[in-house]
């Protein structure tokens, strides 16, 4: 963990914001939902290119035990798996014979299971309405049964607005990052248990994000490990609060460290590199910053 972290853009500004960022063991791939890109950096020789299009407002995205490559397409309402021949696979799974929300972050276990994060989006899927939202914004999860078909699983009962999740280094917590910037909404990092059968138990609170005169303060967007099992965060805005930060939480929620950001409105982040000590983070101007770790 540096003293100070000196983050610079590598990427962009594209047009909307960039999301979703995960190393795939020689790049990063990144999200641009608005222009519905994936695009993949090249740190030996600072290129990008596109890797995939017509991505459905992809958001979040996760790599699974085996490299696949799984995306949570916010217009589509759905998951998705991008197949190295470039076609992509939908998960489909109902929740009780329902369509999910907009899943906008997603982490794979060492059992091959999908969390994500469903919460509302402003934002309609594309297409006719024909199936609305449900009636709670949850963390759910996806798994194979025996046939290898995909089951969906309501995970929490007490979200608002999950925004970001993440696994323990030993699968015993789920981090959640909860709430939006909203007088309504309580902004939290959470730890709920995950007990021997997978369900989740109750939760700690980490960390709370208040409220000045100028409104609530944004809270974590994007999440990852570091190699001590830390929890990274990037969250924040320059409209109020202590800025668009990247924040160091030991598993305990003791702030260790806080690095400032030089744009604003940070939305995900990943460990990448030859070492993975490099800490990317995607912006809501559509720029991807990388740091030093």
């Amino acid at each position: 963990m540096a003293e100070n972290m000196i983050f610079e853009r590598v990427a962009g500004p594209f047009e909307g914001p960039a999301n979703g960022v995960v190393w795939d063991g020689e790049g990063l791939l990144f999200a641009l939902m608005e222009e519905q890109r994936l695009m993949r950096f090249d740190p030996a020789t600072g290129e990008v290119s596109e890797a995939r299009k017509y991505t459905s407002r992809t958001n979040g995205l996760a790599m699974g035990l085996n490299g696949e490559l799984y995306g949570g397409q916010e217009a589509s309402r759905r998951l998705i798996e991008f197949m190295p021949d470039g076609s992509s696979v939908a998960i489909d799974a109902l929740l009780d014979s329902k369509h999910h929300n907009h899943p906008c972050d997603l982490t794979v276990d060492s059992q091959g299971r999908i969390w994500f994060a469903d919460p509302f989006s402003p934002v309609l899927a594309v297409g006719p309405q024909f199936f609305p939202p449900l009636d709670h914004a949850s963390v759910l999860r996806v798994a194979r049964d025996h046939r290898r078909a995909w089951i969906m699983r309501r995970m929490t009962y007490d979200t608002k607005a999950p925004r970001s999740v993440l696994l323990s280094a030993d699968e015993t917590k789920l981090y959640v990052a909860e709430g939006e910037p909203r007088q309504d909404h309580i902004r939290e990092l959470r730890a709920y248990a995950i007990g021997g059968d997978g369900e989740l138990g109750t939760y700690d609170v980490l960390h709370r994000f208040g409220s000045d005169h100028r409104g609530p303060q944004r809270g974590i967007e994007g999440m990852c490990l570091d190699a001590d099992g830390n929890i990274v965060a990037c969250g924040g805005w320059q409209r109020n609060g202590p800025g668009p930060l990247v924040y160091v939480f030991s598993p305990a929620g003791r702030v260790l460290k806080t690095y400032d950001l030089p744009a604003d409105m940070p939305n995900r982040c990943a460990f990448g590199g030859a070492d993975l000590d490099t800490l990317y983070v995607t912006t809501a101007a559509g720029e991807l910053l990388a740091g030093k770790y």
